[in-house]
């Protein structure tokens, strides 16, 4: 059952990083990440009337909370990162945010074992040589790496934080309903606050409703992604479901490769995939 919801948690995130990358070509990122994550806060909100899952309320809410704010940072910074793209390079450096669990326990008085260091310095090296041998003018923009570290280690901290709020299925639910109201709030001020200082929150065209199901689809992806790795991580070796979950990136590169027909060059395809293996070295370190 790990397996099975860990690899599930590969597909959905793979698959929300490629649509998310894609509409933020089109459409302002934060707006993105509003309306895809308001649609999930309504699915869940109905999910939470139905399952009870109110009655599981407590202090333990205040971690989901704290995901919902940081979550949207990582979001923004990542889908801005996979629209500068390429897709290919900028996905797989997203794992690197599995050291934020790590830096948790050093601080509760762990120490990494030989695997972990060795991850650590893979993960660094890959993420230099992604960049290409000249980052100045070359197709990963210094921009994209940045925006990149920046989401993954949100993530790493929304996935520790996720983790905290909730010990059973149906206080999951309602932890990830409070994450995405969290989120939807972060996100609408802040989407209100770039509007005042005159940013545009719309394309030119209007509210693109013809991208509504993709929006629906990247917000759903992306709340189930979360569900299915909390399982995955209930219900066996925490090891086994971070290095299978941790494979997401493969399905958003073979998506852009196959959709969007991206090519790399050699170094910035051994970059990427240093930093994939750092990451699985880390997780089953």
């Amino acid at each position: 059952m790990t397996a099975l919801f860990a690899l599930a948690t590969s597909l959905l995130w793979g698959l929300a990083d490629f649509g998310g990358g894609l509409l933020t070509r089109r459409t302002p990122a934060l707006t993105v990440v509003v309306v895809s994550q308001a649609i999930a806060a309504v699915v869940l909100g109905v999910i939470v009337v139905f399952t009870g899952a109110w009655s599981e309320a407590g202090d333990q809410l205040w971690f989901a909370a704290a995901a919902g704010v940081v979550g949207p940072i990582a979001l923004i910074c990542f889908y801005k990162a996979l629209a500068l793209g390429p897709m290919g390079v900028v996905s797989p450096l997203g794992t690197v945010g599995v050291a934020v669990p790590v830096g948790v326990g050093l601080f509760l008085g762990e120490r990494p074992g030989l695997m972990q260091v060795a991850g650590i310095a893979v993960a660094v090296l890959g993420v230099v040589l992604a960049g290409g041998p000249q980052l100045r003018g070359a197709p990963v923009q210094r921009q994209a790496i940045l925006l990149t570290l920046i989401a993954a280690f949100g993530f790493g901290t929304v996935f520790a934080l996720i983790a905290e709020a909730s010990t059973t299925t149906t206080g999951l639910f309602l932890a990830l309903f409070v994450q995405r109201v969290v989120n939807v709030g972060a996100g609408g001020l802040a989407l209100y606050a770039s509007s005042r200082r005159g940013v545009a929150p719309l394309p030119e065209g209007g509210f693109p409703w013809r991208s509504l199901p993709a929006l629906g689809f990247v917000g759903l992806a992306d709340v189930a992604a979360n569900g299915t790795y909390v399982v995955a991580a209930h219900h066996g070796p925490v090891t086994v479901a971070a290095v299978l979950a941790s494979l997401y990136p493969v399905v958003t590169a073979l998506a852009a490769r196959g959709i969007l027909r991206e090519r790399l060059r050699a170094v910035q395809a051994a970059g990427a995939g240093l930093a994939l293996v750092g990451t699985l070295l880390l997780a089953t370190g």
